[in-house]
């Protein structure tokens, strides 16, 4: 039954529409003047969150859809990836039109001056060739191992994300601390399948080598 859901066309639009509930919720706020009273400040917030919380997201579906034995969440894992690069577009946005009002010389300067702008940026350039490559075409010509390899610096994207988060705030590092938390749990995950993987392939490795015949027995 969850699988048929999952494969429906239907179930696809849901969460494209729920993915932009976030960005609704704050066209309305900004219409009806509830940004508070430092509304720049507050839209940056808003959408370096739900950048984080789309890409925690992402990095869910792998390990879900295996420890539930649902290969069908796959479908929903460039989406979200592409939803968290929407985010964090507008995210780098209102701090180059809103906070900074394009102009170079400041924008330029805080990243050279202020750290937690400059990992954040680092961040937001690694997620850009994600989002170029993430259709099958690009897929087809990278190569599926070279595509998830160059994939994988989504991870990097977020723990730039964290430490530019943990940097920013100067008092409640509560979501900071939080957002860290969960994109250890996924790394840690990563590298214990990872480190399994290898250990199951190096018996698999010597048994082939010790059946394999000798330069001798062959000459």
């Amino acid at each position: 039954m969850i699988r048929k859901i999952l494969l429906s066309k239907w179930t696809k639009v849901a969460v494209f529409t729920a993915c932009l509930v976030p960005f609704g919720v704050l066209v309305w706020r900004a219409t009806q003047g509830e940004l508070t009273a430092n509304p720049i400040e507050f839209v940056e917030h808003w959408t370096g969150d739900w950048t984080m919380r789309f890409l925690i997201i992402t990095l869910c579906i792998t390990p879900v859809r295996k420890l539930l034995k649902i290969p069908e969440l796959i479908r929903f894992r460039r989406m979200l990836g592409l939803f968290a690069f929407f985010y964090v577009c507008l995210h780098f946005s209102s701090w180059v039109g809103l906070d900074r009002f394009f102009n170079l010389h400041d924008m330029w300067a805080d990243v050279e001056k202020r750290k937690f702008i400059t990992v954040g940026f680092a961040g937001f350039l690694l997620l850009i060739p994600l989002a170029l490559t993430s259709t099958k075409g690009w897929i087809r010509r990278l190569g599926g191992k070279r595509w998830q390899l160059l994939h994988r610096a989504i991870y990097l994207a977020a723990i730039a994300g964290v430490i530019h988060y943990a940097w920013l705030v100067k008092s409640d590092e509560h979501k900071p601390l939080q957002y860290a938390a969960m994109v250890g749990v996924l790394l840690l995950w990563r590298i214990v399948v990872w480190a399994r993987k290898r250990w199951q392939q190096q018996p698999a490795a010597r048994s082939i080598s010790a059946k394999e015949p000798t330069t001798a027995e062959t000459a």
